[in-house]
C-alpha cells in the first residue's frame, strides 16, 4: 500500500527515490532500471547530469560516487525473454517496480522519469517528463542505469563480437542491421522486435 506522506508525523523532509532506465530502443540486450536514494538535502555528488549529456569517462566516475554516497541504490536487469514475453513497455514497468521495492525500506517518494507510472510499487510516485535533466535523483539513476547497461553490452560484444555490440549497445543503427541480416539474430537480440524478427525469417 502507498505511503500518504501527508500522514507522516516526523517534519523531515521525504527521501527521494529516483528511478530511470536504459535500453528500451535497442534490438539486443537488457532494459536496465536503477533506482537511487540521496539523504534529504543537498545531494552529496556533483556534476550530476542526464547520462546522455555525459561523456563515458565522465559517467564511470560519478557511477562510483553515486553508490559510494547514495543512502540505498539497485540496479534491476530485465532480460531480452522477459521484453520478448511480456512487451518492452510492461517489461519496462515491471523492472522499475523491481528497482524501487529494494530500495523501498529508505524512501518516502519516488520521482520516476517518464509519463507513466508502474501499477505496483511501495511508495507514493510521481512521473516526471524529462526528469533525468530536472531532477538529480533520477540523473543519478539514469547515470547507473546507464554505466551497467553499457558494460554489460561490451560482455556480450566478447560472446558475439561480429555483431558490434561495444561501438552501437545494441541499437539499431544501419551497422547492427547489416550484421543481422548477414548472421542473423544471436540469443540476445529480441525477438519482439520487428527488425529481428525479418532478420530471423530471412536468415539461413
Amino acid at each position: 500500500m502507498p505511503l500518504d506522506l501527508s500522514a507522516r508525523s516526523d517534519p523531515a523532509p521525504p527521501r527521494i527515490a529516483g528511478v530511470d532506465e536504459a535500453g528500451r530502443g535497442p534490438l539486443a540486450g537488457p532494459v536496465v532500471v536503477a533506482a537511487v536514494v540521496f539523504a534529504p538535502g543537498r545531494t552529496p555528488v556533483n556534476g550530476l547530469d542526464d547520462s546522455k549529456q555525459l561523456t563515458a569517462a565522465r559517467r564511470e566516475t560519478l557511477y562510483d560516487r553515486i553508490i559510494e554516497r547514495a543512502l540505498a541504490w539497485h540496479i534491476e536487469f530485465v532480460t531480452v525473454e522477459e521484453i520478448d514475453r511480456i512487451n518492452i513497455y510492461q517489461a519496462t514497468m515491471s523492472g522499475m517496480s523491481r528497482a524501487l521495492f529494494a530500495v523501498s525500506h529508505v524512501a518516502d517518494l519516488a520521482r520516476i522519469d517518464g509519463n507513466a507510472l508502474p501499477r505496483s510499487l511501495p511508495c507514493i510516485a510521481e512521473a516526471w517528463i524529462g526528469g533525468d535533466a530536472r531532477d538529480r535523483t533520477i540523473m543519478a539513476a539514469s547515470i547507473l542505469a546507464k554505466v551497467a547497461r553499457d558494460r554489460h553490452m561490451q560482455q556480450l560484444h566478447a560472446q558475439w563480437p561480429h555483431y558490434g555490440f561495444d561501438q552501437h549497445k545494441g541499437y539499431g543503427t544501419p551497422e547492427h542491421l547489416a550484421a543481422l541480416t548477414r548472421h542473423g539474430p544471436c540469443p540476445q537480440h529480441r525477438r519482439s522486435f520487428a527488425p529481428v524478427r525479418e532478420a530471423l525469417a530471412t536468415s539461413p
